[in-house]
């Protein structure tokens, strides 16, 4: 028996951030102290709280250290782990009121949430299928062998109120039904793990903190529907996602809950990986299952859909990540425990994954109904550096943003859609005051023209065009008619092109020009950026009364545009300065402003 836990992020976040060599170091440390035999250091998935990794948690304790560096466990080892003493100099500072400490579940960034999918992350060792097992892990899918019928899964399903979270929203338990209704020699479950929004890493936390939930998952989908065979599409540049599903897969053959035969009941199923090269369209299920089956990854036309026709011309479920993971806990706790959360017609938890201008960025997991105002001032913990909050961009490219006048509109698949926005897989990313919101169109356009397909003309042409104007009214060369072409093309590229990704590639421009169409015409009609990134349509100006000529600006312009003397004014000229910003940026003075 282990006295001590130390549970230390093992995600991709604070992965980067060194977690690997803070265990090195801990497991070294403990070891030399001889505390080898009494501390258990534990690698689990993310915490959520992404801002403050790399991450530790000491238990019983509860103790939540924050940004630890390598040389800062000899202090945790020697002072915590052998002497009972925190270190407190050390702890999430949200965490120590005076003399006392607080637990984490009590911390504005913890209190509000309500995790469901994310219930295991950041708890147990991912690559250790006795944790999951200990934790309630494959009981649902033993329950449903054992005690319903498939028709009766479904229903459970149907019950929960459980929708699609990988942006569509459609019921889940009637997706099941309609492929469990078609009658097929073979049919598969798959799963939407290719997560390719910029600033989106849900289903990727959930696959690299809790693994097991989204196999066991895919095998209750498979008895529910009557398949044998599921795949994994996840996309290559998730290389510590891979390794545990590799690993969770393999542990899963190996206790007999993937194969022939399970639990004994005849009922045979078993899963494969996929990797994807990170193509956007490949998140569409059609074009992911194209993929699946070796070919180039495009969409086909529906109908069929792929609960008649979809891999392999089988009928085929797919669901995302995030989906897979609920699944599990309303089968053990019941429909009705879970859709008494969230709103009447979007039930449970969603998981955000909370960018940009935020204090607090990482995972979040709130019920349904919760407004962005709690995620972003309560949660997020406001905007940094006192700037005031302009949008927030959910749904990423095939999303839009939701401007501060909807800061406290209930947050569901409906009040989106209304508001000119959408769900999509989860991606929250925060703007203030300095972004620029045609920019931000601009940005997302260029990203959805890199990654169409190609394959329908109003994607392929359509999406470019509308670039092209857009980067024209960022060089000051738009004309407010543009506006007016900008939007009907828009709405013939959301009605002719043939998937998902053409048809919402243009909500960002849409919302935009809805919601701060002001701005759009300060770039057309004054030639002005009002939040000054634009660079074509700014200018630097050093003020002659701040100025002191301590050449400072002049020493570091790039291409020589500032001149002056010593202890004068300094000037720039203009048709040389390049926008770099780097005079500003040094000016110590406050002199020069960009205009």
């Amino acid at each position: 028996m282990y006295r001590s836990h130390v549970l230390v992020c093992g995600g991709t976040g604070c992965t980067s951030s060194g977690s690997e060599q803070i265990i090195a170091e801990l497991e070294k440390e403990i070891k030399a102290v001889g505390l080898a035999e009494e501390v258990n250091v534990v690698r689990t998935g993310c915490f959520g709280l992404c801002a403050l990794g790399p991450i530790m948690i000491v238990y019983p304790e509860g103790s939540f250290y924050s940004r630890v560096k390598p040389e800062d466990i000899k202090e945790i080892v020697d002072e915590h782990l052998l002497k009972g003493r925190i270190v407190k100099r050390l702890l999430y500072s949200e965490t120590v009121e005076e003399d006392n400490v607080k637990s984490l579940n009590e911390t504005d960034f913890y209190k509000k949430q309500h995790r469901v999918a994310l219930r295991n992350c950041g708890v147990i060792n991912p690559e250790n299928i006795d944790e999951y097992i200990a934790m309630d892990g494959y009981a649902a899918l033993g329950k449903c062998l054992t005690e319903y019928k498939p028709e009766e899964v479904i229903q459970v399903i149907k019950d929960s109120g459980l929708r699609g979270r990988g942006g569509a929203g459609f019921p889940t338990g009637l997706k099941w039904s309609f492929a469990a209704a078609n009658q097929a020699d073979q049919k598969y479950v798959c799963c939407n793990a290719d997560e390719g929004d910029p600033g989106a890493f849900m289903d990727r936390s959930v696959l690299e903190g809790d693994p097991h939930a989204v196999i066991e998952a895919m095998a209750i989908a498979g008895y529910a529907i009557g398949a044998s065979q599921g795949y994994i599409y996840v996309r290559a540049e998730y290389p510590i996602a891979v390794k545990r599903l590799e690993i969770a897969i393999g542990q899963a053959r190996e206790y007999g809950l993937l194969g022939k035969d399970i639990f004994g009941t005849g009922f045979d199923f078993d899963l494969g990986l996929r990797l994807g090269a990170g193509a956007f369209v490949c998140g569409e299920e059609t074009a992911l299952m194209t993929s699946i089956e070796g070919k180039r990854g495009e969409p086909r036309c529906r109908p069929p859909f792929p609960a008649v026709k979809g891999l392999f011309g089988k009928p085929t479920v797919l669901n995302n990540v995030e989906t897979y993971a609920n699944i599990p806990q309303i089968i053990l706790k019941g429909a009705d425990w879970f859709s008494s959360m969230g709103t009447e017609k979007s039930k449970g938890t969603k998981v955000f994954a909370l960018g940009g201008k935020i204090h607090n960025t990482g995972l979040v997991e709130v019920p349904m109904g919760t407004t962005l105002r709690e995620i972003v001032e309560e949660i997020g913990g406001g905007i940094p550096n006192g700037k005031k909050f302009k949008a927030a961009q959910t749904g990423g490219p095939s999303g839009g943003c939701i401007p501060a006048e909807h800061l406290d509109v209930p947050i569901d698949y409906d009040n989106l859609i209304a508001i000119g926005s959408m769900m999509g897989s989860g991606g929250l990313i925060v703007m203030d005051e300095d972004n620029c919101m045609v920019d931000i169109a601009k940005f997302f356009l260029e990203f959805t023209v890199d990654e169409s397909c190609g394959k329908c003309t109003p994607c392929r042409i359509g999406t470019k065009r509308l670039y092209e104007m857009l980067d024209k009214i960022t060089k000051g060369q738009g004309t407010l008619e543009d506006l007016d072409k900008m939007e009907e093309l828009c709405y013939h590229i959301k009605n002719n092109s043939l998937c998902g990704l053409g048809q919402t590639a243009p909500n960002p421009v849409l919302s935009t020009l809805r919601y701060f169409r002001d701005e759009y015409i300060a770039h057309v009609v004054d030639k002005k950026c009002p939040a000054g990134v634009c660079k074509e349509l700014l200018s630097y100006e050093i003020d002659p009364n701040l100025c002191k000529g301590c050449t400072l600006c002049s020493r570091v312009c790039p291409v020589g545009a500032i001149s002056g003397t010593v202890k004068q004014p300094h000037v720039i000229d203009k048709n040389k300065c390049i926008k770099c910003g780097a005079c500003m940026e040094k000016c110590k003075f406050a002199a020069i402003s960009k205009k």
